[in-house]
């Protein structure tokens, strides 16, 4: 069986028609080319070449042998074309999930990365909610999910994602905006936007206070936490929100950090038994790194307002 390195060899001399044309062609030496012509010669027992005035001219009974090996040649090519789409993500989808607290500003985040690192990858981001992550992981609609809370199914594997903190968000103007840190006793003063206990990330929220045997009003629920955001900064009520949602700046509102502790986990769930695509690791991995990278500012936001 003829050797790949004894395939480009014999079909640089065949394009070149010589043995030194076959040695730029490959950027070896001459003598490396015409040994491993004669050795394939002779282990074949087939003259490929003729030798006429310096050209290396194929002969006729290794004509067809040629045409098999630039057959294998275009494959070689389409096989480098093909690394090299992949490379890019040509013609490939990745397709993800994420809860809308990680949705909104994290996972925007992690796709540019993974758009610098595969410029031609097509994106499907899907924002579920925590009755459609069970739908979209199991029928294939996703490669993953990231999540605020741990879902436990038979049918799912589940990772941990990063770890977040919650915050109390104020209207810039109310009396508690100007509070270093506030308890959760003082939040529970005050009328509170919120989302429904029954949802697991409206339940990472109530737990802070169920912890404390707190009595608290929500007046107002909503759906997703940027709209819990929109509905402080109009001036309706206070929050208590998660980190993540929190990323990016927003005008009209003030963070403040809560005295008591507030750590939570996020998750990241694939369809058990499932491969992840390598689009769909390098986002994971993108995505924990963008987390994990928003727990200094916080640090420093907590630093900053206490002392």
């Amino acid at each position: 069986m003829m050797t790949l390195r004894q395939i480009e060899v014999i079909r640089a001399v065949m394009v070149a028609g010589s043995v030194n044309g076959a040695a730029k062609i490959l950027n070896v030496s001459a003598p490396g080319i015409s040994r491993l012509v004669k050795h394939a010669e002779r282990a074949h027992a087939v003259r490929f070449f003729d030798r006429r005035n310096g050209r290396f001219v194929p002969t006729a009974e290794a004509r067809s042998i040629f045409e098999q090996i630039d057959e294998v040649y275009r494959k070689i090519d389409d096989l480098g074309d093909t690394i090299t789409a992949i490379g890019r993500g040509t013609s490939s989808e990745l397709r993800i999930g994420a809860v809308p607290s990680i949705a909104q500003v994290m996972v925007p985040r992690a796709v540019a990365a993974v758009r610098r690192r595969y410029p031609d990858l097509r994106f499907n981001i899907n924002v579920l909610k925590l009755e459609e992550v069970l739908n979209h992981l199991l029928l294939d609609k996703v490669e993953c999910v990231a999540m605020s809370y741990r879902l436990d199914h038979p049918g799912l594997d589940v990772h941990p994602l990063a770890a977040g903190e919650l915050f109390c968000i104020v209207p810039d103007r109310h009396p508690l905006a100007a509070r270093p840190v506030v308890s959760a006793a003082e939040i529970c003063r005050h009328p509170l936007i919120g989302i429904d206990a029954a949802d697991p990330y409206g339940a990472v929220m109530a737990g802070l206070f169920a912890g404390l045997k707190l009595a608290y009003d929500v007046p107002i629920r909503a759906r997703f936490g940027s709209t819990v955001c929109a509905l402080v900064k109009a001036g309706l009520g206070i929050a208590v929100i998660d980190q993540f949602t929190l990323a990016d700046a927003m005008p009209g509102v003030t963070m403040l950090p809560i005295a008591e502790p507030t750590r939570f986990e996020t998750f990241v769930a694939t369809k058990r038994g499932s491969e992840m695509s390598v689009h769909a690791a390098h986002f994971v991995e993108r995505l924990r790194a963008e987390m994990t990278a928003a727990e200094p500012a916080v640090a420093r936001l907590k630093l900053t307002r206490s002392s």
